[in-house]
């Protein structure tokens, strides 16, 4: 899954791609990377970020989305508003990424309504206070049990399971000790039998654990990739595309006795 962020303020890259032609040229290079899936974001959900207006978002999403139709890729969006999923899947989006799992009024009934994937994800808190002193008992345990009820909700709100995949929301409200036992006990998550989306490019995890900056993480998101790939994971979320493909044939290689 490759990143789209139509942000000014994203972690990574914010206000490079705003722009709508600037984000499609983006898109074009990563599905050329070969990216399997691009999702689009148009609200910053870095730790501390202000939401955005629906409209923003909205002005934001489509007219990238008018543009991506001629690539032929499946194309997901990460929002959190029931309204502004109806509009992107009426445009043509195959997939929603919630952070709140669906949790606001009205967000089941918006996808239930269409055909479209949606992962699921966890996040203790909002982006603006998340990461201010995050605690757990048993991380693993809470989010396994997080997902499994908001699998449950969407099974029961006429989603069927084959179209759910579940993100354990490395990032969202957890500091890095939580994101690493999160990254052991994945095959956990994973038992829950939907596909496990790993988030983990880039993220302050891998400054925390290297020293590097945002953009000198290539090396340790791979590493990362590579530890969530191993314990399950089924989708990576990346801003590198071209080099986590290179990851993804290695591994495959070497998996394949044959």
């Amino acid at each position: 899954m490759g990143v789209v962020n139509i942000t000014p303020d994203s972690f990574s890259d914010g206000g490079r791609f705003l722009e709508p032609r600037a984000a499609a040229a983006h898109a074009q290079r990563l599905a050329e990377e070969g990216a399997d899936l691009l999702d689009l974001g148009a609200e910053s959900t870095r730790p501390g970020a202000a939401p955005v207006s629906e409209a923003e978002e909205l002005d934001r999403l489509l007219p990238v989305l008018e543009r991506l139709e001629p690539l032929g890729k499946p194309v997901s969006v990460d929002t959190r508003r029931p309204a502004v999923m109806r509009a992107v899947l009426a445009a043509g989006a195959s997939m929603i990424n919630d952070i709140q799992a669906l949790a606001a009024p009205g967000a089941l009934e918006a996808v239930a309504g269409s055909d479209c994937a949606v992962c699921l994800m966890h996040m203790k808190g909002d982006p603006a206070t998340m990461q201010q002193d995050p605690r757990y008992d048993d991380v693993v345990g809470e989010v396994r049990s997080f997902l499994a009820a908001a699998m449950a909700r969407a099974v029961g709100a006429g989603i069927a399971a084959e179209r759910i995949v579940i993100d354990p929301g490395f990032g969202f409200g957890k500091t890095a000790a939580h994101n690493l036992a999160l990254l052991r006990g994945l095959e956990a998550i994973a038992a829950l039998g939907a596909p496990v989306l790993a988030g983990l490019s880039r993220k302050s995890t891998v400054g925390r654990i290297t020293g590097r900056p945002v953009g000198e993480r290539l090396a340790g998101s791979l590493a990362l990739a590579l530890l969530a790939l191993e314990r399950g994971a089924r989708i990576l979320r990346v801003h590198d595309v071209k080099e986590t493909r290179d990851l993804v044939a290695v591994w495959e290689a070497f998996r394949n006795e044959s």
